[in-house]
């Protein structure tokens, strides 16, 4: 309908938008695997260096991004699990709308789906994300993290690009 709007022609569904999910799907697959490998590998909070920069450090994140409310009792985990379940449900339906050359999106949404569900999957049965990737320079350490918190923001980098790069698309449909 926008385009029609704007005087261009209109660009059609995707055809089976929801075909990206198989994305998704392997993101929480990698991530659950490699959670439950450091989990039996790695004891906790004993950092084993892989590089001078890079670490594989297990932790239990009770909080989201950088730990934030993890030092709350314990209701962050039922916030945190309703946001991630409103977000899957949320980028699913939007997933669902695809025009045809949405390609790229419909990547970006399933990653951030596929990240979502294999740390909401760790709130759930465990109480916390499970998090072992920890890189460090000169005594300064980025938080850890794990396979989904990549797929998440490797995700939002797409979207953000496409939101970038939106107006081109639309000049390119009218043109």
């Amino acid at each position: 309908m926008r385009d029609k709007e704007q005087g261009g022609a209109a660009v059609p569904p995707m055809s089976k938008p929801l075909r990206w999910l198989w994305l998704a799907v392997a993101v929480v697959a990698l991530d659950l695997a490699t959670k439950a490998l450091m989990s039996s590998l790695l004891s906790y909070g004993q950092p084993v260096e892989v590089l001078p920069f890079f670490n594989l450090t297990l932790l239990h994140n009770t909080g989201a991004a950088f730990s934030f409310l993890a030092g709350h009792p314990g209701w962050q985990r039922w916030l945190f699990a309703l946001v991630g379940i409103g977000a899957c449900i949320g980028l699913t339906i939007w997933m669902s709308r695809l025009k045809a050359d949405e390609r790229f999106l419909g990547g970006a949404l399933a990653l951030v789906i596929g990240g979502a569900l294999g740390n909401l999957y760790d709130r759930l049965v465990h109480g916390y994300v499970v998090d072992f990737l920890s890189f460090h320079v000169a005594g300064w350490y980025y938080p850890a993290f794990n396979v989904a918190d990549i797929g998440i923001t490797l995700g939002a980098v797409g979207l953000i690009w496409e939101s970038l790069f939106e107006g081109r698309k639309q000049a390119r449909r009218r043109g």
